[in-house]
């Protein structure tokens, strides 16, 4: 059974960094990618950033130049960098991956960019 469990959201004010993090239950050598998504009230999930076994990764326009992800093999945990934050980026984050045939989420965290 794979479990993902999201962690570092919060309160910050516009312009401010947070790093999200992600924990595996088990090796994330073993995802072919993880993914961080995010849903703001209203809208649809959207893919923020992923990163693929390889190390390669992909950010969404809206937020390149900005957000970053990485991952640490040694702790099976996935980080999504957030910089210079804005209140539109007011969502729940969501880490995920494909294994076995099906799509995992986490529980997700709440991030709120707001003076």
């Amino acid at each position: 059974q794979v479990q993902l469990v999201e962690s570092g959201g919060g309160l910050v004010q516009p312009g401010g960094s947070l790093r999200l993090s992600c924990a595996a239950s088990g090796s994330i050598l073993g995802f072919a990618v993880l993914d961080w998504y995010r849903q703001a009230p209203g809208k649809q999930r959207e893919l923020v950033a992923a990163i693929i076994k390889s190390g390669s990764i992909t950010v969404a326009d809206s937020v390149k130049g900005r957000f970053t992800i990485s991952r640490d093999n040694a702790k099976n945990t996935v980080y999504l960098q957030m910089n210079s934050l804005k209140p539109e980026d007011t969502a729940v984050y969501y880490c995920g991956a494909p294994w076995g045939g099906t799509y995992h989420w986490g529980q997700g965290t709440q991030v709120t960019v707001s003076s």
